[in-house]
């Protein structure tokens, strides 16, 4: 079995690990060829000195986009080589400045045809394959300094996750669930209140009968997150509350598919308006909200001793 044929792309790290060890070994032998006893992954701070000269272990850092600390541990082995020194900058006595010593200085001098070979065979096997892996590996590092492989793989994670929710609408069976998932995240930062037993201890009377609605988010036919719609009775539009998902469910985007769900279904009812109060503790639910759309307001006195912020959505 091909290994990476049949693995594919999600292989990608081991395949470019293979790559980098295959022509790591072989620039290796290539210093080699040429008399010069560099280290090939001394390069990126060996070619920065031969070209800026002397700098700080920081300017190194920088211009080679490694940790200080990678570095520093590199200045060190080409010290130890002799193929640096470090010595007081003679800008500022107080910081030292890593330059080349002599023997990188020789090397420097033995390296140009070095370069001009390795040019001239990187560049015969780009026109030879049908595509361009340095223009490739520069949109890639484009593309990842946007957003990360793991950025990447965690919003693929939700979606796959997410499309396992289903949004449904509430029925007595699933009165205990709105209660206890609402209870648990209310109890974990505050304390309940009589608002909130008037909710969750008679949710059809209080908020269904009302002309509001609850919706439940379900994994499997298990309730793991719910959220409401309040009527406000103002002709508006409607409150969106007691929205909770199960602590062992969080970050699958269940809290954002309730919350578009909500909001349809506020349209589909008419409704102006949606309004929620919330507290500023509860990061990823405000940034949530806002992702959503709310915005924050100066609204009425709230009913809750929690809330601290009250936000606002118009639909219209």
């Amino acid at each position: 079995m091909n290994f990476f044929e049949h693995a594919g792309k999600k292989a990608l790290g081991s395949r470019l690990r293979l790559l980098a060890d295959t022509i790591t070994s072989d620039a290796a032998e290539i210093y080699r060829l040429y008399d010069i006893d560099l280290s090939p992954k001394w390069f990126p701070v060996f070619y920065v000195l031969s070209e800026l000269g002397p700098q700080s272990v920081t300017e190194i850092a920088r211009q080679v986009g490694y940790s200080h600390v990678a570095v520093s541990k590199l200045v060190r082995e080409m010290v130890n080589a002799g193929y640096a020194e470090e010595t007081s900058d003679a800008q500022d006595g107080r910081r030292n400045v890593v330059g080349l010593a002599a023997k990188g200085v020789v090397a420097n001098e033995k390296i140009k045809d070095q370069y001009a070979d390795v040019q001239s065979a990187v560049e015969e096997i780009s026109n030879q394959a049908t595509h361009d892996l340095w223009q490739a590996i520069g949109e890639w590092e484009y593309l990842l300094n946007q957003q990360s492989l793991l950025r990447r793989v965690i919003d693929e994670k939700r979606k796959r996750e997410s499309a396992a929710i289903r949004i449904i609408d509430f029925t007595p069976e699933y009165a205990k669930a709105f209660r206890d998932l609402n209870e648990a995240w209310i109890s974990q930062y505050f304390r309940m209140e009589p608002a909130d037993y008037k909710a969750l201890d008679h949710p059809q009377t209080y908020i269904i009968d009302g002309g509001g609605a609850i919706l439940v988010a379900l994994q499997d036919n298990l309730a793991v997150g719910t959220c409401a719609l309040i009527n406000m009775h103002d002709g508006k539009g409607f409150e969106l509350a007691k929205m909770a998902v199960a602590t062992n469910m969080h970050g699958k985007g269940i809290g954002l598919l309730l919350g578009k769900a909500a909001i349809g279904r506020a349209r589909e009812m008419g409704a102006a308006r949606l309004y929620l109060e919330s507290n500023t503790i509860l990061k990823p639910a405000i940034s949530l909200y806002e992702k959503l759309g709310f915005r924050k307001i100066a609204g009425v006195p709230s009913p809750y001793e929690r809330s601290n912020i009250q936000m606002e959505l118009w639909l219209t």
